[in-house]
């Protein structure tokens, strides 16, 4: 029986697609650049998490915040 040989782990890029490997520098991303323009895609709010807040206390601060800069819009 022939010695199986090492698979290697590929996986796409999620900014253009391309293989790569898991034990790559800029693992799961190709290069740096991919990297950055996915942090910009983030930072610009292109991408989202977006589940429902459950929690009673952060819903509690968010709706105070949120009526806090409701009156300084409207005391102009």
């Amino acid at each position: 029986m022939a010695p199986r040989k090492k698979s290697v782990k590929l996986h796409r890029c999620p900014t253009c697609a391309m293989l790569v490997k898991f034990d790559d520098e800029d693992f799961p991303f190709c290069s740096d650049r991919c990297r950055k323009i996915d942090l910009g895609k983030w930072a610009s709010g292109v991408y989202k998490i977006s589940s429902p807040i459950l929690d009673p206390e952060v819903l509690e601060d968010l709706g105070a915040f949120s009526g806090s800069r409701e009156k300084d819009y409207h005391d102009d």
